[in-house]
């Protein structure tokens, strides 16, 4: 990923009213909306209109994590499609559905919700509205698929992988860490790459792992990431993995604050390239286990527009990103052995050890 998007409060609060203009509510009822419109006085029940909703998961859409990677992979497609976008922030789990139900009832074409625990709301909205297509970001369709419902869904396990190899290479003290938001699948499929990669690479290293203890706030808790963080460093660990949305990020930025942060510590950020969205965490961010996100968007989307996109699951890819300012200091041989381990990821000769 290569940029971000920078929301302001008087462009949320102008595209707030154009969900009106679509049929909608006067405004979000359980959270903020916003998002850019091509076409705002669009009546999206018209079917000369492309209309695209998102729902977020718990936190913001500019939130240097998944919802943010999913936003901007509705919005780079959009303009290719002539679609008109718009955007509800959830702020409670328990607002899955009415925010859903605010695209449902504006008659949108599609809508993508974010996140492993929307999975049953999704599924829920889907069969009650069966003209709409919805893509599930991060939830695995189980049978019997819903018709019209397709996941979007990537092997995280691969790109922990790869992240924990390089870590097991290049760690000095042969302890590393792994702060993660809820105990979910996509989590536990990082956290068993990122041991299990480190461990191919380094034996001898020693893997501290901790979940989030659930909540509304397990992907939006940075103040506990930090303090997980802050534990694995006193203990030794020089390189700390952060998996789980805002939760993670707090992790990265305590990292990042260290003494040695980029000399003898260094952090690994998560979804998305977040050297290009965290630069508070520049100081350690030796590279990040990436989902290509936005291309999985992108793709989808792309598919409904053109009526081939089937239901089900969809694998985007994943792997990890550019070193950036760390480039020198990953040592030749390591980026040649880290390459290679990607590339068996990719083809599927190598597999990463984790049990869905």
């Amino acid at each position: 990923m290569r940029s971000h998007v920078k929301l302001s409060a008087v462009v949320a609060a102008g595209l707030v009213a154009a969900l009106a203009g679509c049929g909608g509510t006067s405004g979000p009822a359980t959270g903020s909306g916003g998002g850019t419109n091509s076409a705002a006085s669009g009546d999206c029940s018209s079917a000369q209109v492309f209309c695209v909703g998102l729902v977020t998961d718990v936190g913001k859409v500019d939130d240097k994590g998944f919802n943010q990677a999913a936003w901007e992979g509705v919005e780079q497609v959009k303009g290719e499609l002539g679609a008109q976008t718009k955007y509800v922030e959830t702020t409670d789990p328990k607002d899955y559905a009415k925010n859903i139900k605010q695209f449902t009832d504006a008659k949108y074409d599609v809508i993508v919700t974010v996140g492993f625990l929307m999975a049953d709301a999704t599924r829920a909205a889907g069969k009650q509205f069966p003209t709409t297509k919805f893509i599930g970001f991060d939830q695995f369709q189980a049978d019997p698929v819903v018709p019209n419902v397709t996941g979007l869904i990537f092997h995280e396990d691969q790109a922990g992988y790869a992240a924990g190899y390089l870590a097991g290479l290049m760690t000095k003290t042969n302890k590393i860490g792994v702060v993660l938001g809820q105990e979910i699948p996509p989590t536990q499929a990082y956290a068993a790459g990122y041991e299990n990669g480190a461990k191919a690479a380094n034996p001898g290293v020693s893997v501290s792992k901790v979940y989030h203890p659930a909540g509304q706030n397990a992907f939006n808790d940075p103040v506990w990431g930090a303090g997980e963080a802050k534990k694995m460093l006193a203990q030794g660990s020089d390189f700390i993995f952060g998996a789980g949305g805002g939760t993670g990020n707090g992790a990265l930025q305590e990292t990042a604050k260290t003494n040695g942060a980029g000399d003898k510590i260094f952090c690994i950020g998560v979804d998305l390239d977040q050297w290009d969205t965290l630069p508070a965490a520049h100081p350690c961010l030796v590279t990040s286990a990436e989902k290509h996100e936005k291309d999985g968007i992108g793709e989808l989307l792309k598919q409904i527009k053109g009526n081939t996109i089937k239901p089900g699951n969809f694998f985007g890819t994943a792997g990890i990103a550019p070193f950036h300012d760390f480039d020198s200091k990953v040592p030749a041989d390591v980026k040649t052995k880290v390459a290679d381990v990607v590339k068996k990821l990719e083809d599927g000769s190598l597999a990463t050890g984790y049990k869905a």
